[in-house]
This record gives structure tokens, C-alpha cells and sequence, in this order.
């Protein structure tokens, strides 16, 4: 945007409080050549005035608006539909020169003349706005271009760094376009919020406007009754005087009823008096209000801390709250831990039965070998109800060598280690494997566990491998 020495005089008014019919502007191009000076002639209306600072600027104007104004006539009806919110949003100006006689006709027709240097060199639509010294448009134009007269004749060559950099120089321009958008969404709200905010200004004077209006009235009613009770007693003091002069024998009654007229005298300076008690006992009712107001403020703190201690209490909750999530967490995690605790016995246990099956191969082998029967051993798998507490626990079938090696002492027996701790003896990972066993139910073809209180589906799958 191209300025001069010094700049202009504007302002935020909004374009809907513009007057654009004020200035005309005459004998306007549809498109100006690039590279020349542009002559603006403009003429004043009949109750326009110009004044020293006023400005003739070219401002970019929007294709939505040139349009509807080729279709609308030039009534000064639709220029708030111009592409710029503000007269801040010119791209050259120039100033305009006083004439000598506003009286006369041709004063009224004035020019302006632009130079080429200072003209936007782009095709976009521009107009020119008259603008007051006081930052108020006072007139625009049609919009006009800077192109060739013919322009689709011209055949244009250009490069492949010449486009490059046009497609960037468009790049650029969209992005500064949106960014425009966003401010211009941005004022638009600033300015509804401000119409509200003066919306709401100008109903809380009216309504001050008609409190005063009905004061004034109640003022104005009382006075002209004083005035008329002032001239009825005017004129009854007229007509005691001219029967005083006419009538020198009603002296001791005029005197009778001037003391009488003076004791109403007394009687209304009585009533002023009571009056201004009234007004003074008024004043002390007000005193009473400004206390009880003041206590009202206390009582008003006094609950602002109440809701700061409530404010605390939720704080505290929040955090034992949280204190308690914490704790799930950790209750989470334990019970993650003993359920690969638990899928680490099923596997050990899973190792111990194929160690049983192996003894138990090696059982039959040896006794065959031996000559002997394997059903008709003494030593036979204990039930549950019977004294299995001697057997390893580590072992489903009991220690197959029990019956043969008698020698044997018990020392001798295989001490099984925890598969996660690695102890020797029993631990707490073994009882835990123990109480595992004794609350589910294995099946003996599939191994696959069930839940104790689950015994009638355990025994419906087992019955199942047997169909």
C-alpha cells in the first residue's frame, strides 16, 4: 500500500454511518491504462462543504460488489457493500484543493490528478472515495481496473521461473486474503459486540431521558400551581385594596382579615418547617440504608469465603480422589502380578504332569522288565480322601518307586524347587499353588480348568471326551 508524506486523517467509523452521495464522481473509466497519470473529477453537491483535510483515496473493492452495483443504480443505497471495512484501508490518496468560490458553478467541479508511480499496478477492482477530514466518506465512484484496453489480443510469453514465482506471489496473496478473512471476522464481532454495548447505552438513556421528562413534567405542573395560588392571592389583595379605597368603614374587617390571612402565613411557614423535618428525618432513613446496605457487604464477604472454603473442600476431595485411583491402580497391578503368578504354576504344573507321565513310562517298563504287573502293585494313585499327605505334592500319581525301593530313605526323595522364587522348602508361592489346586477342577484328557463351584459343567465336559 503506497502513502504519501504525510498521512491522511482517518478513522474507525463504520461504513453504515457514511454519507456517499455527497460527492459525485464524474466521467470515471471502466479500466485506466498502467504506466499513466489517472485524472479523478469529482463535483460537490448543493449542502456539502469541503474543508482543508479532506482526501480523494483508491481503495480495492471486492467482485461481489462491482456486480450488484453495475445491476443497482447509483443511489448511495448499497455502498456498504464495498470489499473494505475502514477509510484506514486505502492504497494511495491525494489531497483535495479548496476552490476559491463555492458560490460559483464551476467551483463546484473539481479534479485531482494521480501519478502512474504511486497507481496500484495489479487487474483488480479499485474506486475513488472522498473522504472528510474528519475520516467520514462523503462520496465513491464505480469501480474501475489498470489493464490494456486490449487485453485478450495480447499474448503473454513468460518462463517457467517467471510462473514459479507467480504461482507463489499466489500462494502468498491467499494466504494473505485468509488472513484478512480472519481479521474481518474478527472486527465484524468487535463491531457487534460494541452495537450491543451502545444498543444497551442508548436504551439506558431513554430510559433516564423519560425518568427526567416526568420529572420535569411533575416540576413543572407544581410550579404553575404555585403560580396560580400566587395570583389568586394577588388578586384578592387587589380587591381588599380597592374596597379599602372605597369603603373606609370596612377598615376594622379588611385589618380582621389581614391578621387572619396572616395567621395561614404562620401556618404555611409551619408546614415549610415540617417539611424540612420530613426532609431531615428523609436524609436519616437514607443514613440507616447506607448502614444496612454496608452490612449487606459484610454478610456478602462473609459467604465469598464460604464458597472459597467450599472450593477448598472439593480440592481436598479431588485429591483423596485421586489418592484412591491411585490405590486401584496399585490393587490393579497386585492382582496382574498373581495372575502371572498363577499362569507360572499352571505351566509348572503342566511340566510336573509330563514328568509324571515319564515316571509312570519308566514304572511300567521296569516292572515289566521285573516280570511284575503294574495293576497288581499294592501301590496304587490315592483317592482324594485318602492319606495322600505323604506323597509329593509335586507328583499327580504318587513316586512310582515307593513299593520296590523299601530301603530307600526319605531322605532320598526329590525335593522340587518353586518355579519363581527358586526356595527349596515350601513358600508362600506354593501354598498359594496348593489352595490353586484345591479350588479348580483339572480335566484329564484336555487339562483344562475349571472353577470348583463349576463341578457340574466340569463334569459334562469330561462326559463329553467320552462320546
Amino acid at each position: 500500500m503506497e502513502k504519501t508524506i504525510e498521512d491522511p486523517p482517518t478513522s474507525a467509523v463504520l461504513l453504515d454511518h457514511c454519507h456517499f452521495s455527497q460527492v459525485i464522481f464524474n466521467s470515471v473509466e471502466k479500466f485506466y491504462i498502467p504506466g499513466g497519470d489517472v485524472t479523478c473529477r469529482y463535483t460537490f453537491t448543493q449542502n456539502f462543504i469541503p474543508r482543508q483535510k479532506d482526501w480523494i483515496g483508491i481503495f480495492r473493492c471486492s467482485l461481489n460488489w462491482t456486480i450488484q452495483l453495475l445491476i443497482t443504480p447509483d443511489t448511495g443505497s448499497i455502498w456498504h457493500q464495498v470489499g473494505w471495512k475502514t477509510v484506514r484501508e486505502y492504497y494511495t490518496f491525494m489531497w483535495v484543493t479548496l476552490p476559491v468560490d463555492l458560490n460559483n458553478k464551476s467551483a463546484k467541479q473539481q479534479e485531482v490528478q494521480f501519478k502512474a508511480y504511486y497507481l496500484p499496478k495489479d487487474d483488480e477492482y479499485y474506486q475513488f472515495c472522498y473522504v472528510d477530514q474528519d475520516g467520514v466518506v462523503r462520496g465513491a465512484s464505480i469501480p474501475f481496473q489498470f489493464r490494456p484496453e486490449n487485453e485478450e489480443d495480447i499474448l503473454v510469453v513468460t518462463t517457467q521461473g517467471e510462473v514459479e514465482e507467480i504461482e507463489r506471489h499466489n500462494k502468498e496473496l491467499c494466504k494473505e486474503n485468509q488472513e484478512l478473512k480472519d481479521s474481518c471476522v474478527s472486527l465484524q464481532k468487535q463491531n457487534s459486540d460494541m452495537q450491543a454495548e451502545l444498543q444497551k447505552k442508548q436504551e439506558e438513556l431513554e430510559t433516564l431521558q423519560s425518568i427526567n421528562k416526568k420529572l420535569e413534567l411533575k416540576v413543572k405542573e407544581q410550579k404553575d400551581y404555585w403560580e396560580t395560588e400566587l395570583l389568586q392571592l394577588k388578586e384578592q389583595n387587589q380587591k381588599m385594596s380597592s374596597e379599602n379605597e372605597k369603603m373606609g368603614i370596612r377598615v376594622d374587617q379588611l385589618q380582621a382579615q389581614l391578621s387572619t390571612q396572616e395567621k395561614e402565613m404562620e401556618k404555611l411557614v409551619q408546614g415549610d418547617q415540617d417539611k424540612t423535618e420530613q426532609l431531615e428525618h428523609l436524609k436519616k432513613e437514607n443514613g440507616h440504608l447506607f448502614l444496612s446496605l454496608t452490612e449487606q457487604r459484610k454478610d456478602q464477604k462473609k459467604l465469598e469465603q464460604t464458597v472459597e472454603e467450599m472450593k477448598q473442600n472439593e480440592t481436598t476431595a479431588m485429591k483423596k480422589q485421586q489418592e484412591l485411583m491411585d490405590e486401584n491402580f496399585d490393587l490393579s497391578r497386585r492382582l496382574s502380578e498373581k495372575k502371572m503368578i498363577y499362569n507360572a504354576l499352571q505351566r509348572e504344573k503342566e511340566r510336573l504332569e509330563g514328568e509324571n507321565d515319564l515316571l509312570k513310562r519308566e514304572n511300567s517298563r521296569l516292572l515289566s522288565y521285573m516280570g511284575l504287573d503294574f495293576n497288581s502293585l499294592p501301590y496304587q494313585v490315592p483317592t482324594s480322601d485318602e492319606g495322600g499327605a505323604g506323597q509329593n505334592p509335586g507328583l499327580v500319581y504318587g513316586n512310582p518307586y515307593s513299593g520296590i525301593q523299601e530301603s530307600s530313605s526319605p531322605s532320598q526323595l526329590s525335593i522340587k524347587k518353586c518355579p519363581i522364587c527358586k526356595a527349596d522348602d515350601i513358600c508362600d508361592h506354593t501354598l498359594e499353588q496348593q489352595q490353586m489346586q484345591a479350588l479348580c477342577l483339572n480335566c484329564p484328557i484336555c487339562d483344562k480348568i475349571f472353577p470348583a463351584t463349576e463341578k457340574q459343567i466340569f463334569e459334562d465336559h469330561v462326559f463329553c471326551h467320552s462320546l
